[in-house]
């Protein structure tokens, strides 16, 4: 979704705004605020946030009428998250939607405004919720994906590129520290597949540049890009590295492949924002985030790009292609 796209479905709202909406118009219109670590000109994280609009529109919120919406983009930059956590705590909102790893600065800003998440790779493991069942305090939402399926993506690198026997595993431990638990999972399938996996660790660009240019001088090497804002936000460096040194790489996001990557394995992401919309309008309505299960997602995509597969060498296996959902030729 394009910028303009964007614009249009967040700021016209009132053209889709139910009747069940008119009733409430003399009341106070509520206030969701929305803090994502993604960046405001990316495509895909506008669509991501255009997917939960219109899934409050579909439910009767319409911004500008009894709704009001404030968005905030933190674009892989641990300090401003932080600053944006605590500037929309004091806009005092009904419901916080966040994503990602922005919830621990809001949290830290705030144990009582409900929040909802989409995009978070272990919430108990980072200590957002007691357990997936039964969240308690403030918040809940829905996962990134368990963390089994991180093995699966050196599992699918071997598939598609069987000569790989070296894996560098990009990875964020600063900002994300899901990073170290898709680590983890990668390593534990390591040994059953015959590949030696090294973690590379994600900072900025000359970082990224140095360590695959280090890594590529060796033989039968291939690349993991695990989930992180910062993996999107360095998404092109990360494809035209992986394309110039001839790295096979298995990419955590559909939008990976779609800017020209091999292939991508994880969860409909735009799905998640959908789902969460109504996890938002039951906590308006006066539920609690505590009593709201966390929700793993319910569907799941393998992308590939076979223009990148022909220019690396590789043939996509059928068993490969016959799973795929999507193949970008």
């Amino acid at each position: 979704m394009r910028r303009r796209e964007f614009i249009r479905v967040v700021g016209g709202a009132a053209a889709t705004w139910p009747l069940s909406a008119l009733a409430q118009q003399g009341e106070q219109p509520k206030r969701i605020a929305v803090l994502t670590g993604g960046a405001a000109d990316d495509p895909d994280s506008q669509a991501r946030i255009a997917a939960f609009v219109q899934g409050l529109q579909e439910l009767g919120w319409a911004d500008g009428h009894n709704l009001r919406i404030d968005i905030r983009w933190g674009s892989g930059n641990a300090a401003d998250v932080k600053r944006f956590a605590a500037e929309l705590v004091a806009l005092a909102p009904d419901v916080i939607l966040a994503t990602g790893t922005t919830v621990g600065a809001l949290q830290q800003a705030s144990r009582t405004v409900p929040i909802v998440f989409a995009l978070t790779g272990d919430p108990v493991g980072a200590g957002y919720v007691d357990s997936l069942a039964r969240p308690g305090g403030n918040t809940t939402g829905f996962m990134l994906f368990e963390y089994s399926l991180s093995g699966k993506w050196l599992e699918l690198l071997k598939q598609i590129a069987p000569d790989v026997m070296r894996a560098a595993v990009i990875r964020d431990t600063r900002l994300s520290p899901n990073g170290i638990g898709q680590w983890a999972s990668i390593q534990s399938m390591a040994p059953s597949l015959g590949v030696e996996v090294s973690p590379l660790n994600l900072r900025d660009d000359k970082e990224i540049e140095r360590n695959i240019i280090t890594f590529a001088h060796g033989s039968n090497g291939g690349l993991i890009v695990t989930a992180s804002p910062l993996t999107l936000i360095h998404r092109d460096l990360l494809i035209k590295l992986a394309g110039r040194h001839k790295l096979p790489a298995v990419y955590w996001d559909r939008t990976f492949v779609a800017s020209g990557g091999l292939i991508s394995y994880g969860a409909d992401l735009v799905d998640q924002f959908r789902r969460a919309a109504g996890y938002v309008d039951r906590i308006l309505k006066g539920e609690k985030p505590a009593d709201l299960p966390v929700q793993a997602p319910t569907q799941y995509e393998i992308v590939i790009n076979l223009k990148t597969a022909k220019v690396l060498g590789l043939t996509v296996p059928l068993s490969v292609l016959a799973r795929a959902n999507e193949v970008i030729e």
